[in-house]
């Protein structure tokens, strides 16, 4: 099983760039899919962006599409989140989670190992 740490969160102005990181401990990461969610106050918690381990495919949410990429470095253990042109609607907070199913990365409630999240808020 792995353990996972979120950071890189902070304030940006919309229009801004922030990159997030998730690290991971544990000997089997290259065997998890990885998933960045998100929840904003009084909305329900939505899968932003997903990297699959068994072969790297990525999934998008339609919100996030063309913005966000999803990227994994194995031999480091880490899954990174590169958001650019951000927009005041992107505030929440951020957690990125693991599943070890390799293809369905799209269902969240497949993901049953969570982060602590790290607050990102964007500033108009």
């Amino acid at each position: 099983q792995v353990q996972l740490v979120e950071s890189g969160g902070g304030l940006v102005q919309a229009g801004e760039s922030l990159t997030l990181s998730c690290a991971a401990s544990g000997r089997t990461f290259g065997r998890y899919s990885i998933g960045w969610f998100r929840q904003a106050p009084g909305k329900e918690r939505e899968l932003v962006a997903a990297v699959r381990w068994s072969d790297g495919n990525t999934y998008y949410a339609d919100s996030i599409k063309g913005r966000f990429a999803i990227s994994r470095d194995n031999a480091k253990k880490m899954v990174y989140l590169q958001m650019n042109n951000m927009k005041p609607d992107d505030t929440a907070v951020y957690t990125c989670a693991a599943t070890v199913d390799g293809l369905r990365v799209n269902i969240p409630r497949l993901y049953n190992i969570w982060g602590q999240g790290t607050q990102v808020t964007v500033s108009s």
